[in-house]
C-alpha cells in the first residue's frame, strides 16, 4: 500500500491541508496519508528542512514525502520531485530538501511540468493543492518520476552553517529549537569526548550528561539527543528562554583531548 507524508506551515484551522488530502484521495484513493506536521512557522524553509530530516528515512522505501512550505509560491521557483534512497519527495525548489540531500545523494530530481500530473487550473497562491498534491498522488500510484518533467541538476541548497573543529575546540551553532526549548546543534555526538565541556552565551554548562535526570530541576545540561546531535537543555525548563538563544546562536565545545587519546 502506498504512503504519503505531508509537512506544511498551513496549520489546521483553514482547510488548506484538507484540500490537499482531497486531491490526493481523488487520484490515489488507496494511499495512506500521514500528517508529519502543519505547525512549521509560516515560510520557515530552514525549520521545515530540519523537521523533514528527522523522519524521512524512518519510512519504508516507496514512501512519498510531500513538503509544502513555500514563501515563493507563484514565482519562478521550480516545483520539483526527487527520488532519494528509495523514497520520493515532492516540494518547492527552495532549499527545503537541503538536509535530505546532505544525507544521501539523489538518484534523480525532476521539475514538475507535465500538466497531466497537476490540476487543470493552477492557482497562483495554492500550489500545494494544484501542483504538489497531485504530483505526490501520481507517484504514489506508480507513475514514473521521469514522467513528471525534465531532469534538474542544480536544486537549491540552503546556506547552512557548518561546525568547525580545531585542536581542542569545536565552534558550533544552534540549528533548531524544539517545542520544549531544547537547543539542537550541528555537532554530531560522535565528535565529542566524554569530558567535553559546552559553553553557550559565555556560560560553561559543564560536561556532557546522559539524561535530563542527571541534573536538578531548572539546571542546564548538554547531552546527545535523539537526533544523534549535541543538544543544550534545561531540566523541566527551556534552554531557549534561559539563554535567550535562537537559530544561529554560537556554541563552543572545549574537548577533553586526553579522553580522545
Amino acid at each position: 500500500m502506498s504512503r504519503i507524508t505531508i509537512l506544511t506551515d498551513f496549520g489546521t484551522a483553514d482547510g488548506y491541508v484538507a484540500a490537499m488530502k482531497g486531491v490526493i484521495a481523488d487520484i490515489a484513493p488507496g494511499a495512506v496519508i500521514d500528517d508529519a506536521s502543519h505547525d512549521i512557522p509560516p515560510g520557515d524553509v530552514e525549520a521545515a528542512a530540519f523537521a523533514l530530516s528527522r523522519y524521512w528515512r524512518l519510512y519504508p522505501a516507496g514512501t512519498v514525502h510531500l513538503v509544502v512550505v513555500d514563501p515563493g509560491v507563484g514565482s519562478e521557483r521550480r516545483a520539483i520531485a526527487a527520488r532519494v534512497d528509495g523514497r520520493f519527495f515532492v516540494a518547492p525548489d527552495n532549499g527545503v530538501l537541503t538536509r535530505v540531500l546532505d544525507e544521501a545523494a539523489a538518484d534523480r530530481i525532476v521539475s514538475i511540468e507535465d500538466p497531466a500530473y497537476t490540476r487543470g487550473h493552477i492557482s497562483a497562491t495554492f500550489h500545494g493543492r494544484d501542483i504538489f498534491a497531485p504530483a505526490a498522488a501520481h507517484l504514489a500510484r506508480g507513475t514514473p518520476l521521469d514522467a513528471l518533467g525534465p531532469a534538474v541538476a542544480d536544486p537549491v541548497r540552503l546556506p547552512l552553517p557548518r561546525p568547525e573543529r580545531t585542536e581542542g575546540t569545536i565552534h558550533a551553532h544552534v540549528v533548531a529549537i524544539d517545542r520544549f526549548g531544547n537547543l539542537i546543534t550541528d555537532v554530531p555526538g560522535a565528535w565529542l569526548s566524554p569530558g567535553a565541556r559546552v559553553v553557550i552565551e559565555g556560560r560553561d554548562i559543564g560536561p556532557l550528561r546522559r539524561t535530563y535526570a542527571d541534573v536538578g530541576p531548572g539546571q542546564p545540561l548538554a547531552l546527545v539527543g535523539s537526533t544523534g546531535m549535541l543538544e543544550i537543555s534545561v531540566r523541566d525548563g527551556s534552554a531557549a528562554t534561559m539563554f535567550d538563544a535562537a537559530r544561529g546562536t554560537p556554541v563552543i565545545i572545549q574537548e577533553d583531548v586526553h579522553a580522545r587519546g
